[in-house]
């Protein structure tokens, strides 16, 4: 086998997926109980819907974690979605979620919040982690 390569079909199905998935985490799964964590309602929403800036920066945020998660799997040689499941759960876990949750601590945010979107978080990597763990690509 050659040297590890990003593959890049690989970060773009992911990308996609995780679109996916944060559409049904923040609404039919989760949407209720966020709205109510965050202290919003639909009314408010709907007189003032994101505009383009929010989805582009939603975008950025997720392309930019994939290719670095990516670039890491490379370099850590991730061979297998059960290696890339289990780096992609502890990355997040470790780096995001207990970061996240301090911080929400602190500013005394509903604890079910933390769970909310460092689950997702979780669930988001651990996904990608086995997607890109299992469609590797080698150079030459």
């Amino acid at each position: 086998m050659g040297t590890l390569k990003i593959n890049h079909a690989a970060v773009w199905v992911c990308f996609v997926l995780l679109t996916v998935l944060g559409f049904l985490w923040y609404g039919p799964f989760f949407g209720a109980s966020w709205m109510q964590h965050v202290g919003l309602d639909m009314d408010t929403v709907q007189e003032n819907p994101p505009g383009a800036g929010i989805w582009i920066t939603n975008a950025i945020a997720t392309i930019i974690p994939l290719y670095t998660l990516a670039w890491l799997f490379v370099r850590l040689r991730i061979e297998s979605a059960l290696q890339g499941l289990q780096v992609g759960f502890a990355i997040a876990f470790s780096f995001v979620f207990l970061s996240d949750m301090t911080g929400d601590m602190f500013a005394q945010r509903p604890y079910g919040l933390s769970w909310i979107t460092g689950g997702y978080t979780m669930v988001a990597l651990a996904i990608s982690g086995a997607i890109l763990g299992a469609w590797r690509k080698y150079a030459g």
